[in-house]
């Protein structure tokens, strides 16, 4: 059975969230489903990676270039690689 296409907001509603290039997230690894949504202004990322060997952070940065339309090498982790709330580096 083929996997469901990640849910993900529109692109112009995620850019207007990155702040002098850096992008706060919330991340909730090893979900059933792979999903961005804006909430309270907020954002909340779901991906099916797991927390192991820095998996989760690296589907996390490609879904997150996916969602605002860029390469996947212009959004990076600056900080909070343990951590569920992080904060991307993007190049827009």
């Amino acid at each position: 059975m083929a996997r469901a296409k990640p849910d993900l907001p529109d692109a112009g509603a995620m850019r207007a969230l990155v702040q002098a290039g850096e992008l706060r997230v919330r991340v909730t690894p090893g979900a059933r489903t792979e999903s961005i949504a804006i909430i309270d202004g907020g954002v909340q990322v779901k991906v099916r990676a797991k927390p192991q060997d820095g998996a989760a952070n690296t589907a996390v940065e490609a879904l997150v270039a996916k969602a605002l339309g860029i390469p996947k090498s212009h959004c990076r982790l600056l900080r909070g690689a343990t951590s569920r709330e992080k904060v991307l580096g993007v190049e827009t």
